[in-house]
């Protein structure tokens, strides 16, 4: 199993999104202690520009590592390089743009911040491509099904989360379909 890790899901595991059920939080940490197990053949896939990685530090806390999400960054910096990461490239045609986006007239629409992590979905060479693992950032529910049809696929870790934020970030528009749930 191979994931594209967006961030909210090692700060919604460290507690620094007050706004998510404790359900969600128990989801975020279990997936992220699963992924760094033992017996554990899963992959991170990042960029090979670190862009994703700098976005975690700056997000997280390495010294001391205070919860879940800041001890991943941590193992998972101390696995670069190993068979455990794999880096995929990236070329930035201007900033937080990406030749490899799956779906240039998505693009525009998506998070300047977010394009990162569905390029470097699209743009790994293994079929089926990484799953994007997705805590409780609702705007991910627009965007989905185009992704999928590029062959992306987004995880909701906390589906009910990002429905709920979802309906109060989008009162006027109709309640959105969720992904069946990645094994």
């Amino acid at each position: 199993m191979r994931a594209v890790i967006d961030t909210n899901v090692l700060l919604v595991a460290n507690g620094q999104h007050q706004d998510v059920s404790p359900e969600c939080v128990e989801e975020c940490v279990q997936r992220l202690l699963d992924l760094q197990g033992k017996h554990s053949q899963g992959i991170v896939v990042i960029d090979d520009n670190f862009l994703i990685l700098n976005e975690y530090k700056h997000k997280t806390r390495l010294k001391p590592p205070k919860g879940v999400g800041d001890v991943f960054l941590k193992w998972l910096l101390r696995q670069t390089g190993s068979a455990r990461v794999e880096q995929v490239a990236l070329t930035e045609t201007a900033p937080d743009c990406f030749a490899e986006f799956p779906d240039p007239a998505l693009e525009p629409a998506f998070d300047a911040p977010d394009r990162k992590f569905a390029a470097v979905a699209h743009a790994h060479p293994a079929r089926p491509r990484p799953v994007i693992w997705q805590a409780a950032d609702c705007k991910w529910l627009d965007w989905w099904p185009a992704l999928r049809v590029q062959g992306v696929e987004v995880d909701f870790l906390c589906p009910e989360d990002a429905c709920a934020f979802y309906g109060r970030k989008f009162p006027s528009r109709p309640a959105p379909c969720v992904p069946h749930r990645t094994p």
